[in-house]
């Protein structure tokens, strides 16, 4: 069964997510995180990237961003990958593939969905066991809209902006919200293409001529062509 297309629209926001091969750990410790967290900054600047939210975990990333070219996603995921694959494989002698398969990319209703989408994302840690609050962990987009820690990797979800007419409401409201899981969930946005409400959907369904449903199964590998111990795969 062919792969899902990577359906990238400038005109909304996308949730980008990437997992570890097999699974496996992509960050070891907070320092690879920061490094990787410098590394999105550093990029997405020239490729035109707009990062609302976003949560590193230890084994998976979550973004939610919004980009002025189509074509510029995958070249701004490579460019961060790959830079990072070099400390990643140095650090820990390691050969193989980093990232299990390709990115995956859902456009998201740009309406109530989207804060919802973004939230959902920043308690990750606390649904993982790496934190109890939110706002202890460091490597999300939480405390910038709940307490109002500058963050220079973060560009203000609009609807955010909309919460209140001074920073403290907005952050009160943001920390209070609360995340309808059967709105947003794992196996939602495992197993979609577009991601809002039913009028949205069927809208993207009749753009793209697809169904908002997502090929469970990749394309057979060509070991002859694929590249061993890089980050080639993740395009």
């Amino acid at each position: 069964m062919p792969r899902s297309a990577r359906l990238v629209c400038p005109d909304y926001p996308l949730h980008v997510m990437s997992r570890g091969n097999n699974r496996q750990p992509i960050f070891w410790n907070d320092d690879e995180k920061s490094y990787f967290r410098f590394l999105l900054y550093h990029h997405m600047n020239g490729n035109g990237i707009s990062i609302y939210h976003y949560c590193l975990m230890n084994n998976h990333i979550h973004l939610i961003l919004q980009v002025e070219e189509s074509g510029n996603l995958a070249k701004f995921m490579k460019q961060v990958f790959l830079s990072y694959y070099h400390l990643f494989k140095n650090r820990h002698d390691y050969v193989g593939h980093l990232v299990q398969g390709r990115f995956k990319s859902i456009i998201v209703d740009s309406e109530s969905y989207f804060l919802q989408c973004g939230k959902y994302i920043e308690l990750n840690p606390v649904r993982g066991g790496l934190s109890q609050n939110p706002a202890d962990y460091r490597f999300s987009s939480f405390n910038y809209y709940a307490q109002g820690i500058p963050d220079p990797l973060v560009t203000p979800n609009p609807l955010y902006l909309t919460m209140g007419k001074s920073g403290g409401e907005r952050q009160s409201r943001y920390a209070e919200m609360v995340v309808d899981k059967s709105i947003v969930n794992s196996e939602i946005l495992g197993s979609l293409l577009f991601f809002g409400s039913e009028e949205f959907v069927k809208n993207m369904e009749l753009r793209y001529g697809l169904k908002n449903v997502r090929a469970k199964r990749g394309r057979p590998r060509n070991h002859d062509t694929e590249k061993k111990g890089d980050a080639s795969i993740f395009l």
